[in-house]
Order: C-alpha cells, then sequence, then structure tokens
C-alpha cells in the first residue's frame, strides 16, 4: 500500500535490523506492542489506532523479534529466550530510537511483553494501557485453555486459508479480515528465518512454566499486583480465543488493576471496536 498513514522505517536493535510503523511528529511517545499470531506486526496489529493516535502522540509500533518484516534471516536473531528476548528486544528498539520516557500499549502477547518491560524498567514508563492477554494470565498461573482461536492458531500451516480461519478467530467483526490482510500476514510469516525462529520460540514456551530458572522471568506473580505506574486493563467480552474465564480467574490476585470488559469485542479490542478503544487511549495517556 503507498497511502497508509504512517512511515515505514528501519533500526538496528540488539544486533537485530527492526522494522517499525511510525506516526505523529509531536507529543509523547507511544509503543504499540502487537499480539503473537502468525505474520502479526506493528501495522496489522494497529492499524485502526495508529493514525488516531498521530494527532496526540509520536507513535512506534515495532515488527518484534520472529514478526513482521524485521530480519529473521539469521539465525542469531531467533528468540532462544522465549518470550523475554522480546521483553530484551523492545528495551534495544526504545535504546534505539533514543526514547527516554514514554507511553506503552499492547494486546495479547504484547501486553505481557509491555507489562514485563514496565516492571523491569519502571523509571522509562509513564502509563501502560494493556488489551486481553493468555500470556498474561499464564504469568499469572492460570492454566492455558483449549479455545477456538486456540486451534485456529495451532492448525495455522502458513497457508492464506488458515491463516484466515485464524484471524476470524480473533476478532468478532469479519469485515476486518480483508484479502490484503490475509495475504500481507501469511507472506510476513513466510519471510526467511521466520518459520524457522517461530518454532525456536515455540519449542520455548513450555518450559516456560516447567523449567523453574526459566519461570522466574516469566511469572508475574507477587509482580504485577505491585504495579504502581498508572494502568488500564480491558478484554473483549466476547473473546474466543483468551476467554473472559481467563481473566476472572487471576483479578483478584491484581486488586490494582481492574480488568474491564468490552461488550462486543473479540480477542483483538482494537480491531473490534475501535472507536471505542482508541477514545479510551487517547483519553487515558492524555
Amino acid at each position: 500500500m503507498t497511502t497508509q498513514p504512517w512511515r515505514s522505517s528501519w533500526v538496528m536493535a540488539n544486533g537485530i535490523r527492526t522494522h517499525y510503523s511510525e506516526a505523529g511528529d509531536d507529543g509523547p511517545a507511544v509503543i504499540l506492542l502487537h499480539g503473537g499470531g502468525p505474520g502479526s506486526s506493528g501495522a496489522a496489529g494497529w492499524r485502526f489506532m495508529i493514525p488516531a493516535l498521530a494527532p496526540h502522540f509520536r507513535v512506534y509500533a515495532p515488527d518484534q523479534v520472529s514478526f513482521g518484516q524485521t530480519d529473521m534471516s539469521d539465525p542469531h536473531a531467533w528468540p532462544y529466550n522465549g518470550i523475554e528476548s522480546l521483553v530484551e528486544h523492545v528495551a534495544a528498539f526504545a535504546d534505539a530510537l533514543c526514547l527516554d520516557t514514554f507511553h506503552v500499549v499492547g494486546n495479547s502477547q504484547g501486553a505481557y511483553v509491555a507489562a514485563k518491560y514496565t516492571l523491569d524498567h519502571p523509571t522509562r514508563v509513564k502509563k501502560l494501557f494493556l488489551i486481553g492477554s493468555a500470556t498474561i494470565a499464564g504469568a499469572m498461573g492460570v492454566a492455558p485453555m483449549m479455545t477456538p482461536g486456540m486451534k485456529a492458531l495451532i492448525e495455522y500451516d502458513g497457508t492464506e486459508k488458515k491463516m484466515r480461519a485464524f484471524l476470524e478467530a480473533i476478532v468478532t467483526d469479519q469485515s476486518t479480515v480483508t484479502e490484503e490482510l490475509v495475504k500481507g500476514r501469511n507472506d510476513a510469516y513466510n519471510l526467511p528465518g521466520v518459520p524457522e525462529a517461530t518454532k525456536v520460540f515455540s519449542d520455548v514456551r513450555p518450559k516456560l512454566v516447567s523449567d523453574p530458572n526459566l519461570n522466574q522471568h516469566y511469572s508475574l506473580e507477587g509482580r504485577l499486583n505491585k504495579l504502581t505506574i498508572p494502568t488500564k486493563f480491558i478484554w473483549g467480552a466476547v473473546d474466543k480465543f483468551a476467554p473472559p474465564e481467563l481473566a476472572h480467574q487471576f483479578q483478584d490476585k491484581i486488586p490494582n488493576l481492574p480488568i474491564e470488559f468490552i461488550e462486543g469485542a473479540g480477542h483483538q479490542v482494537q480491531t473490534d471496536k475501535p472507536d471505542i478503544v482508541n477514545k479510551m487511549v487517547i483519553d487515558f495517556l492524555k
């Protein structure tokens, strides 16, 4: 596309040629962290939010490790430390852009990365906005659930047909799953090194709970409840990937962070209800 309301840029972060989408020229900086579905990227995950935030903020939406156009052709860039590699990459990304302080918004796996980065670097983050995350639920000790969305994720095989099935499982507004989006995300997944990097990440994921050394870095229990940085947490009321039941199971562990459920929204709340969520984010961050 040649008329996108954002700019496509590159930076070296932690030795990784990192792609990101940016918009806006004035105001506080905001980093948007996308989810962990195949072919995801800053632009794909936040395509309705980036232009809405641009008049008020400087917006940066990086393609995280093993996603989007961020270069995975070198095996040294692969996420051998699992999700901690993503947190480290975000830290390097912020440093590479010389962002001293900024807001962070994250969805799904990106919400976990946002929360973990904030807990690890509390002096850097001004405000934090989280959107539905099974990864956060897992880090709070909640057992995973086999949902229609999770089933679609497991069944994804690198084809556009299965990509469409996955994307339709994470939203309620099926009109947002366009041919362009399906093809773009599927092409991104099939870039050199991405399937291999994704496998490395998937192999580490089960160990985040079973391996005590990895779990101590992954777990948010006893940490998220002590977060003092202004934070807002929302969740899709009809999420078929990470159902509200997951949130209910750990809500009592984070009394400081009440979770607000958005009616009619699935896993990508920002895609299903862009007007509502964009206003919430702008009002909260301003």
